[in-house]
């Protein structure tokens, strides 16, 4: 009877082990250092969860992952979101993340981009939310007129930086996340004296900065860049930027405009009309927005590429000087293209 009673509390022993090692021990499934559990809005039920941790082949053992669920509650507790799941956790662990709603967040990235529409798959990729959503509130005026902005300067509320958001925020949510950073941004650095005293408004600024981004990556000479693009605006001459082209076109593959292209018909179109265009043509970072309001007083009306290709540009007060730097630019592009392609041909 004693060795019996002894046999049972052993396999008790080890059946407690087993239960606590298959409770608090390494539960996931899979080899990378973590992944995330998504749970869609809607879908927060046990039923559907359970359908998604399967699927998703998370945790080694759903059933016992859903009887701990059952006792901890999670059922009633867990919401939509994003959660990170790292490599090796416990069920467990799994079980508390969910109940105790310890989300994930989503960091958005946002770099230099041109159109409403690269934004827009960049926040349906990112959130629950599709990026047709997306375009639909950045063309409804209603929308966007409690950001004070409309279908064409919309972009001008995007500070390129990282915003940490929750995976499940709606569009008009994430909206308003950027606005306010974008407020928040204006307040600094006394930019927006800085704008008044340039005789601009902040979307303005935006807009002018937009095409500098475009113009060159060269730092060092991006206030010069903006100082011919105001002086033309106070003198009335039409901006004539080539990357408006390109965004009226919205063939960012262009790599020299020439005649036909500047006859498009297109609010966009700064050689056919007047003053800026409508709205920007990509996000411009911080760097270049501040070289526009801290743009040095020139008398420089024109620039062109140098010839030795070094990313620099020549700037001129006079349309005569300007022409001969410019067919100094073509014959030294013509040679190099001509060299390109001697040696393509093997001659």
């Amino acid at each position: 009877m004693k060795k019996i009673i002894l046999s049972l509390v052993a396999l008790a022993l080890v059946a407690a082990a087993i239960i606590g090692w298959l409770v608090v021990g390494s539960a996931t499934s899979f080899t990378q250092k973590k992944k995330y559990l998504y749970i869609n809005t809607g879908k927060a039920d046990k039923a559907s969860v359970m359908a998604t941790i399967r699927d998703s082949n998370l945790v080694k053992n759903p059933g016992i992952f859903e009887v701990i669920a059952n006792q901890m509650d999670v059922w009633e507790k867990v919401k939509p979101g994003r959660y990170e799941i790292k490599k090796g956790e416990s069920l467990l662990n799994i079980a508390r993340t969910l109940r105790n709603n310890r989300q994930s967040p989503v960091n958005l990235v946002i770099n230099k981009i041109r159109t409403k529409q690269d934004l827009a798959r960049i926040i349906g990729k990112n959130f629950e939310i599709d990026s047709v959503d997306v375009i639909s509130y950045m063309n409804n005026p209603d929308s966007l007129a409690k950001l004070n902005v409309d279908e064409h300067t919309v972009m001008t509320v995007v500070i390129p930086n990282t915003y940490s958001i929750q995976w499940t925020t709606p569009t008009n949510k994430i909206f308003q996340r950027l606005k306010k950073e974008q407020e928040t941004f204006w307040s600094k650095k006394n930019r927006q004296e800085k704008a008044e005293q340039l005789g601009l408004t902040p979307k303005q600024v935006y807009i002018i900065a937009s095409i500098v981004e475009e113009e060159t990556n060269k730092h060092d000479e991006k206030g010069n860049v903006a100082s011919v693009y105001i002086n033309r605006m106070q003198q009335g001459m039409p901006l004539g930027a080539d990357p408006t082209i390109k965004f009226a076109l919205q063939d960012f593959s262009l790599k020299r405009i020439y005649e036909k292209h500047l006859q498009v018909e297109s609010p966009y179109n700064t050689y056919r009309n007047q003053g800026l265009p409508p709205g920007p043509i990509c996000t411009p970072s911080s760097t270049t927005i501040d070289a526009v309001l801290d743009a040095p007083r020139t008398n420089y009306l024109f620039f062109v590429a140098k010839s030795d290709f070094s990313g620099y540009h020549t700037f001129t007060t006079n349309y005569a000087d300007h022409l001969k730097y410019a067919k100094e630019y073509q014959r030294a592009l013509d040679e190099l293209i001509a060299k390109r392609q001697k040696a393509n041909s093997g001659l």
